[in-house]
């Protein structure tokens, strides 16, 4: 029988890239490169931040994962070829003061949002989505600054973050794509 408990990471980092080519699959390619998780079979995960988590360096959690290694992520991304158009791929990352509670992580992809807006969007995601299961409350209507203060001050959410990449197609007809990821590694 297989343990569950093996399949719950304690471990992750953050990364992001950007990917030009005339073909939509080798700027995706070239964008996971930049972000030096190309050599790993990504498989797509939803939103918990499982509990005890340590989110650390890129370069530490890379280094145990091996070229062809499964490893589990949540990507954002974003692809365009229309000139001038802005894409940008955002992740938010929420983790609760109580380090046995799971936290959030939320995925934004959007077209023509700089990357401050792109990240305050996804990082808002994340922690909204926390504050609910936490019980904390707050008005949905305030702005996303007011909130983040009144969370941090509950002190349920300990701490708030987000990744995020924007790129600019240009006027060649080359594919960009901008991706931005939390990856699982241990």
């Amino acid at each position: 029988m297989i343990d569950p408990r093996t399949f719950v990471p304690t471990r992750a980092f953050l990364t992001k890239g950007v990917g030009r080519h005339k073909e939509k699959l080798t700027s995706f390619e070239m964008a996971l490169r930049e972000a030096h998780v190309a050599a790993y079979n990504l498989v797509r995960v939803s939103s918990i931040f499982p509990p005890n988590c340590q989110l650390v360096s890129p370069q530490e959690g890379s280094k145990n994962l091996m070229p062809g290694q499964i490893v589990f992520a949540v990507v954002a991304e974003a692809q365009t070829n229309e000139p001038s158009r802005l894409a940008a791929a955002s992740i938010g990352l929420a983790i609760p003061a109580d380090p046995s509670h799971h936290g959030y992580i939320s995925e934004h992809h959007a077209f023509g949002q700089r990357q401050q807006s792109a990240g305050d969007y996804a990082e808002d995601l994340a922690a909204s989505m926390l504050a609910t299961v936490l019980g904390v409350p707050f008005d949905p209507d305030q702005a996303w600054d007011q909130r983040k203060e009144q969370w941090l001050l509950s002190g349920e959410i300990v701490k708030t973050m987000n990744m995020s990449c924007t790129a600019e197609a240009q006027d060649d007809g080359r594919w960009v794509t901008a991706v931005s990821a939390l990856i699982f590694c241990g």
